[in-house]
Order: structure tokens, then C-alpha cells, then sequence
């Protein structure tokens, strides 16, 4: 169209000039211009290959059939197809495999179980199961510094808690430690038999030293999965209200100075703070009639 003279004028317009006038798109144009090609679905794109998919498919099915192993994935097939001089792509042998049902066999669901954790860590009665994680947290003078705490799943009792520059095996057993007298009244061998611990896979708590004093003192270590923290999720709560109620509201100079205000805030928290499955009641108050009831 825009090769054409036009007759009032004599001159040559552009196309978006011209279907601008006639107030037509210019893909319209474009298509209606476009020759259709023969009818049926479009092929491959691409050059054509030496090897059809046919082919294929059979060198696929007969190296199936002879290997010794079980369960190899496309890339092996590609492999082993390219070494009998079928040079393929590993995308082209994963798409056929796809097609005839020739993948290798592999687990249905996720590996944990539920991804939704519809099961509950929540104990009927304290002592049962505690859980046991680290947080970091500013300071002017001293930088970075670690908090460690222990808390029962079955009252949400902070049982014990350390702040310490470094983070290490010894400042994650002594949550443990305090726990142990606080809620045992002793500390010495088999003190918590019957007691689990709910941890993460920190380097803190698969050390030899952490482990070996935690089996002493008759705790069963309960680890969570990898990479799922509503596994340890008791304790995981616990940090979120650390920080929103003490940690991101003051801005602390030293490293004493963040001890005496997370004592502060602990404190208030075991006697102060109200939990709702418990009855609206707070730590203390449920520990307290846990103790009465056994009197």
C-alpha cells in the first residue's frame, strides 16, 4: 500500500500515516498481508536433526532395558545415548522421556511429610519438650552479639537465657544449664531423663561438647528438619516478640548494658505476658499451678 502513488496528489505516504486515516491497526495490516501457510499444526522449529524422535525413543527403551542400575535420570540417558553416536540434547531426551513414561521413578510428596505441619509441638504439661535457639542483636561498643534461649512448649516459660559476644557451643549450653536447676532443682547426671529438646542444625548444637552434656544430663535431642523452622516454632515465636518488644526498641552501647535490659524485659515476659491457649494466664502462673497440682 505505501508503494502506491497517491492520484490527488501524486505523492507516496507512509503506513502509519495511511492507517491512521483509515484508523486501522497496523498488526491488522500486517496479518491480513501475511501469506497462511499450509494448514495443520507447526512443526519444530529449527534445523532438522540427524535422528528421529522415533529413534530415540527405541535407543532410549534399550538402554532402559540393559543397564544395571536403577532410576537414571535424563542426563546419564544423554550420555550413554551420545557414547552409541546418537549426539542429542539432554532437554530433547527429557521431553521424550516425558512423553512415554520413561522417567526415573522418585518420591511422591514432600520429603518431611505435611509441608503444612497440621501436627502440633504444643505438650499438654511442662517439662515434656523444650526448644532452644540463638538470635543476634547491635551494639554501639561491642557490635554484634549473640542472645541464647530456652523455653518450655508446654507453658512458654523462658526457663533460661545468655548474651555473650561469642557464639559458641558453651553460651548455647547455658540456657540448658539455668533450665535444668530452674525446672529440675539440681543439675547433675540423668537430672531431665525424659526431657526432649527441640533445636536447629546450627554449628552451636551439633558440636560434641553441646551433644555430650545435653545426653548427660538425660535430655533426648529432638532436631528439627533442615530448612523448616516452624519445627522448632515455640521458640521461633519467642524471638519474634524479643525483638519486637525489647531488641528493635532500644538502642543499646554495650554488651552490659543490652544484659541488663533483656533481663528487664524476660522477666516481665515470664510474669506479665499473657498466653492465650494457656487461658489467658502467663508463664509463671501456669508453672506455679503445675507445681501446686503435684504438692
Amino acid at each position: 500500500m505505501k508503494v502506491h502513488v497517491s492520484p490527488g496528489t501524486g505523492r507516496r505516504y507512509p503506513l502509519t500515516l495511511i492507517c491512521q486515516v483509515f484508523r486501522v491497526p497496523r498488526s491488522s495490516l500486517y496479518v491480513a498481508q501475511t501469506p497462511s501457510g499450509p494448514a495443520g499444526a507447526p512443526g519444530k522449529r529449527g534445523p532438522k536433526t540427524r535422528w528421529a524422535d522415533a529413534a530415540l525413543v527405541a535407543g532410549i527403551r534399550a538402554i532402559l532395558a540393559a543397564s544395571t542400575f536403577h532410576g537414571e535420570g535424563y542426563r546419564k540417558i544423554r550420555a550413554r545415548l551420545a557414547h552409541q553416536g546418537l549426539t542429542v540434547s539432554g532437554k530433547r531426551v527429557l521431553r521424550l522421556r516425558r512423553q512415554h513414561g520413561l522417567r526415573a521413578p522418585r518420591r511422591l510428596g514432600p520429603p518431611n511429610g505435611d509441608p503444612a505441619h497440621a501436627g502440633t509441638i504444643i505438650t499438654d504439661r511442662p517439662d515434656v519438650m523444650w526448644g532452644t535457639d540463638a538470635t543476634r542483636f547491635y551494639t554501639e561498643q561491642d557490635g554484634w552479639c549473640w542472645f541464647f534461649g530456652a523455653i518450655d512448649h508446654g507453658i512458654d516459660e523462658l526457663l533460661g537465657w545468655h548474651v555473650a559476644k561469642l557464639g559458641d557451643r558453651w553460651a548455647a549450653l547455658e540456657p540448658i544449664r539455668q533450665g535444668v536447676r530452674h525446672a529440675f532443682g539440681d543439675f547433675r547426671k540423668d537430672i531431665a531423663r525424659g526431657l526432649a529438646i527441640r533445636c536447629d542444625w546450627g554449628p552451636q548444637y551439633i558440636a560434641d561438647a553441646w551433644i555430650s552434656e545435653v545426653k548427660w544430663l538425660g535430655i533426648t535431642i529432638s532436631p528439627s528438619y533442615v530448612g523448616e523452622p516452624q519445627c522448632n516454632g515455640v521458640i521461633e515465636r519467642f524471638m519474634r516478640t524479643l525483638k519486637e518488644q525489647c531488641l528493635y526498641r532500644h538502642r543499646f552501647q554495650t554488651l552490659e548494658a543490652a544484659r541488663r535490659m533483656i533481663a528487664a524485659f524476660i522477666d516481665r515476659y515470664n510474669h506479665e505476658w499473657l498466653i492465650e491457649r494457656l487461658g489467658y494466664r502467663t508463664p509463671a502462673q501456669a508453672r506455679a499451678e503445675r507445681w501446686r497440682a503435684a504438692a
